[in-house]
Order: structure tokens, then sequence, then C-alpha cells
């Protein structure tokens, strides 16, 4: 039975070298990094418990309504989302 020829595959003209990806060392964050992430976390929870503790006795919190409400939990997003780069 004839051999089936094997046909060479045409090189591309742009084709990229292929190497070895390089490993980043990445050192720990930055200590005001993870205190302004920390912060911001706190913030928001500290900014939820007065709203609901005396927001009636403060004036310019009680007329924010329910803007206090993602005031707080966009702080506390922020610092989780803040978390993804922590290392």
């Amino acid at each position: 039975m004839p051999k089936s020829k094997v046909r060479k595959k045409p090189a591309l003209a742009g084709a990229p070298n292929r190497r070895t990806p390089v490993k980043v060392k990445a050192g720990p964050s930055n200590p005001i990094y993870v205190a302004v992430m920390l912060g911001l976390m706190m913030l928001g929870l500290v900014w939820l418990v007065v709203n609901y503790l005396a927001a009636d006795k403060i004036s310019w919190m009680s007329s924010l309504g329910p803007w206090n409400f993602a005031i707080g939990f966009g702080l506390m997003v922020v610092g989780l989302l803040m978390t993804m780069r922590w290392r």
C-alpha cells in the first residue's frame, strides 16, 4: 500500500518567538495600602452604625436619607475590592 505524503505547514510571517513565561516575584503590599484597605472597610461599618444610632441627631446625615446605605456599603465594597490586590 502506498504511503501518503506528509505536507509541510507554511511558516507564519509574524510568528512570535516561543519563550518561557517569566514569573514576577511581587513582594508584600505596602503597609499604607493595607491600612487604607482596612480603614475603608471600618469607615463603612462605622458610617452604617452611626446612621442607625444617631442619624436623627445629625442634621446633614439625616438629610442624606437612604444614601447613607449607599455610602456605607460603597466604602466597604471598595475596601473589599482592594483585598484582591493585597499580597
